[in-house]
């Protein structure tokens, strides 16, 4: 995976920065619990809704499991429809595939749906240093990038923005890109819209390259999907000679009938929405030059870490995600400290797992990320393809921590713990001790019960941290051990 975004800090000091601007909470809490309440009630309106998540987890564990068959397979079937597969393995090789596939057209401007596996790779800088300028039409995203901004929510990059921020936005830097922004613009959402739809009307009518990635690629027909709620993806999925689409290898299902689950779960889990309001599918190219559709289409497959991460037995459930957002909509962490804090493309509870897998945890900022959450299990009970968020955050603490075998890049490598984290691996090797030892576990249990008038409110040393922000328990005065013995004389009661 690409490098954390240039000068991030760990996850700690990046959130107390963070937790100190009141309009970017303003903005996160706002839009969150807006969103939230809205899907609360859409997926109300499914009576088999549990049954639909069960079976989408299902669906993309067993696709996982054969993910090698079903990639092959959807090779096949794009092939044989007129579409060109490449593979990338990392992010370095999908960038050189796009940026020679772009120079072969004789272009130097692309536009691009949403698509979070280009952000990933960072495709907008690695064309820019090769000449060629990318242009996103996703609203969000062309406030983002006018803003010379980074993205902070996986559904909606700009979530952080208000709309005076955003009219400011456009008068100051639509010029620069293209058509200038309305003169008078206010921060009406209408005329907003309107700026945004005009500024990128003439760069759909003139584009020749379309970049995109994808939400499902079914393996039986070789077709790729797309779900959107503005019409920007269909104009840049359709009005191009030339279509490239990056999709992580992880976005595959098998067959239609497969994709027909998906099709429920993630538009009321995303935007609140029974349906979404566009999916476009195609299949291979077309031959028409007056029929909608790519001439030319080349399908990208980019591993970056995917393969390792599969390898991860707990860790891999996290290639199950379907990017709806809806575990950075409920956590607490994620909406006081926002989504830049976790330098990362992937922010909230899914990109605390999945990043430290595809970039691995040697940097400060990605061996923060497993810690950056409270472990209140929302993110699992909202999750429609029931990833255990909690059990994979709580697996990447001990690797961490530990250190241990590990998949890097195709091989087996050991980790070494990482640093800073001594006095918490003696802690742990200490309770472990006294836990498999009944005889001194009780010991400790009565000293403790006898000098707690003793103990202080805080903890010293490193412990300090934990106990700055939470109130350390009572000791009781006796043991439950005693307590039972004495009350019960260690019979069940009667």
């Amino acid at each position: 995976m690409s490098g954390t975004f240039v000068g991030m800090p760990a996850f700690p000091r990046a959130a107390h920065e963070a937790v100190r601007d009141q309009t970017l909470r303003g903005n996160l809490r706002h839009a969150t619990h807006t969103v939230r309440a809205k899907r609360a009630k859409a997926v109300a309106e499914v009576s088999d809704w549990a049954a639909l998540r069960e079976a989408g987890k299902r669906i993309k564990d067993h696709t996982l499991r054969h993910l090698d068959r079903y990639l092959v397979q959807l090779e096949e079937a794009v092939t044989a429809a007129g579409g060109i597969v490449h593979w990338a393995a990392d992010a370095d090789e999908a960038n050189r595939i796009v940026a020679g596939l772009v120079k072969d057209t004789g272009e130097t401007e692309v536009v691009k749906v949403k698509s979070m596996a280009t952000q990933e790779i960072g495709l907008n800088e690695a064309l820019e240093a090769e000449g060629i300028r990318a242009y996103e039409t996703d609203l969000a995203e062309l406030i983002v990038q006018l803003g010379k901004d980074r993205p902070s929510h996986i559904l909606v990059p700009a979530i952080h923005r208000n709309r005076g921020e955003i009219r400011d936005i456009f008068r100051s830097e639509m010029s620069e890109w293209g058509r200038p922004a309305p003169d008078g613009l206010t921060d009406s959402p209408a005329e907003l819209a309107e700026a945004a739809r005009l500024h990128l009307r003439e760069k759909f009518l003139r584009a020749k390259v379309g970049v995109s990635g994808a939400n499902f690629m079914v393996a039986e027909t070789g077709t790729l999907v797309v779900v959107e709620s503005e019409g920007n993806g269909r104009m840049c999925l359709t009005l191009p000679e030339t279509l490239i689409s990056v999709v992580g290898i992880e976005k595959i299902v098998p067959t239609w009938r497969d994709l027909e689950v998906f099709l429920q779960t993630l538009p009321r889990s995303s935007t609140a929405e029974r349906m979404n309001p566009y999916t476009s599918t195609w299949t291979g190219t077309t031959d028409s030059e007056t029929a909608d559709g790519p001439r030319v289409f080349h399908l990208v497959l980019l591993d970056n870490g995917r393969s390792d991460t599969l390898a991860d037995e707990v860790g891999r459930q996290a290639l199950r995600c379907i990017r709806c957002s809806a575990c950075l909509n409920v956590c607490p962490v994620y909406e006081r400290a926002g989504g830049h804090a976790y330098g990362s493309v992937y922010p909230g509870p899914i990109g605390a797992i999945l990043s430290p897998q595809l970039r691995g945890t040697a940097s400060e900022i990605d061996a923060s990320l497993p810690y950056a959450s409270s472990l209140c299990g929302a993110c699992y009970e909202v999750c429609p393809v029931a990833i255990d968020i909690p059990e994979v955050l709580v697996h990447l603490r001990e690797r961490v921590v530990e250190g241990g075998p590990v998949t890097r890049e195709g091989n087996k490598v050991v980790l070494r713990p990482a640093k800073g984290h001594a006095a918490e691996r003696a802690a742990m090797r200490a309770a472990r001790w006294v836990f498999t030892r009944p005889g001194a576990l009780r010991t400790g249990q009565r000293l403790a019960s006898r000098t707690r008038r003793l103990h202080p409110r805080t903890l010293p040393g490193p412990g300090r941290a934990w106990s700055g922000t939470r109130d350390l328990p009572p000791v009781p005065a006796e043991p439950f051990r005693d307590w039972w013995q004495r009350t019960h004389g260690g019979k069940d009661a009667k």
